[in-house]
């Protein structure tokens, strides 16, 4: 049976299934003369540049969004926990 391929483009996507290197780890994440957006030194698809101020701004906004939220989910719970500190509600229901 033929060898399959462990690095190579499917669909448009690349893929590289070699086993990582940690020169190619590093040399995959900082290429200072390539765009926002390059190969990944393993696995599937695309990985951020981090050579390029672009990819600074992105991790910046993810990180923003991310601690957004925890703040909105702790504020959230905070409500939840005084809310059901007020005792029991009685409920009166009349029939006509």
């Amino acid at each position: 049976m033929a060898d399959k391929p462990s690095s190579g483009e499917l669909l448009g996507i690349p893929y590289n299934f070699e086993r990582p290197s940690l020169g190619r780890l590093l040399s995959s994440y900082w290429q200072p003369g390539k765009g926002m957006i390059v190969e990944k030194p393993f696995g599937i698809g695309y990985t951020l540049n981090l050579a390029s101020w672009r990819s600074w701004v992105v991790l910046a906004v993810a990180a923003g969004l991310y601690w957004q939220g925890k703040q909105s989910a702790d504020a959230s719970d905070e409500e939840e926990a005084t809310a059901d500190d007020d005792g029991p509600v009685e409920v009166i229901v009349e029939d006509d």
